[in-house]
């Protein structure tokens, strides 16, 4: 008796047969459920909430472009004009004026390279301060960060924080305009509560790979801060750039002054008062040179700030929420 067998498929049949299956039929996925038509109250709620908050924009936004179309605007028309947004003829002359000497870029120098430099410090020992006081089993905690917020409240003044600077040997230094502000209470606060936040498995867990405790901040907390120190830094850097009082008080040598301070100078000697002058003979218009100054001093930050802002609200409330 013979068996029948069946022909073997040739491999090309098999194939096809393989791609011609349908594939398994897949989960569908729920559609975004649909919003529900807003109400006529809600809809009057937008459209008051977006007057509302365009009215505080523009309150903020008009008089920087005030500023900056009035540095650019002739004398006759600043003279007839009260309140100016786009000049009619631009002109150059209050730039030239504030730009003709080689001083204000060694002021523009100097302001560089104490913000750059006081906020790194700054954030270097804040960070370690803020670490340290943040670990509940370190003794003498509690103590030390009541000193700290103390001085929130409470300050020595003008007259005894000049006597230290004197005694310091710190008087017509650049360090005298970084160490007396090297760290911020509010914003060691607000990065000291930040780290509190981050949860300590994370650091046993490197702990028990290895790492040591200056490790562990490096490689763990630091990678985890990166918004609250962005932010902490631009505070940092506003203010060292903005620094203006601690220059007049303890830098008796011009060509050291920041540029907040030559700046004034500027406006001084523009307005026809007595001062220490370093421009040209020529002198524009008072409105428009002081005009020049705001935006001459303010766009350092302007430029720097895109590039911090979107750190900014998520570090500022992170680290601001516990108390």
């Amino acid at each position: 008796m013979t068996t029948s067998q069946s022909a073997p498929i040739p491999a090309t049949a098999a194939a096809d047969a393989v791609l011609a299956t349908d594939p398994p039929p897949r989960r569908r996925r729920r559609g975004a459920p649909k919003l529900r038509p807003l109400s006529r109250g809600e809809k009057v709620f937008q459209v008051v909430n977006v007057i509302v908050l365009s009215a505080f924009a523009l309150v903020c936004v008009i008089p920087f472009v005030h500023v900056i179309g009035s540095s650019f605007a002739t004398p006759g028309e600043l003279a007839t004009s009260n309140f100016l947004l786009i000049p009619k003829e631009f002109t150059l002359d209050a730039y030239r004026y504030i730009l003709s000497t080689p001083t204000i870029f060694r002021a523009i120098g100097v302001s560089t390279v104490v913000t750059v430099g006081g906020t790194f410090l700054s954030l270097v020992v804040t960070s370690l301060m803020a670490y340290a006081l943040a670990k509940p089993y370190l003794l003498g905690r509690r103590a030390i960060n009541f000193m700290v917020v103390f001085t929130m409240l409470f300050s020595g003044g003008m007259i005894p924080t000049f006597i230290v600077v004197t005694k310091l040997g710190l008087l017509d230094s650049l360090w005298s305009l970084v160490l007396p502000v090297l760290i911020n209470a509010f914003n060691f606060v607000i990065m000291r509560n930040f780290f509190s936040g981050i949860p300590e498995s994370l650091e046993e867990s490197a702990r028990i790979d290895g790492c040591s405790e200056l490790g562990v901040f490096l490689r763990i907390v630091l990678p985890l801060s990166v918004a609250s120190i962005a932010t902490i830094g631009l505070f940092y850097g506003v203010t060292y750039w903005n620094t203006y009082m601690h220059a007049v008080l303890y830098i008796n040598d011009s060509s050291k002054w920041p540029i907040q301070v030559l700046l004034r100078q500027i406006v001084i000697v523009s307005s026809g008062v007595n001062a220490d002058s370093t421009a040209v003979d020529v002198v524009p218009p008072a409105q428009s040179v002081k005009m020049a100054v705001i935006a001459v001093a303010t766009l350092p930050m302007l430029l720097v700030y895109p590039f911090i802002q979107r750190f900014f609200v998520k570090g500022a409330l992170i680290g601001s929420v516990k108390g």
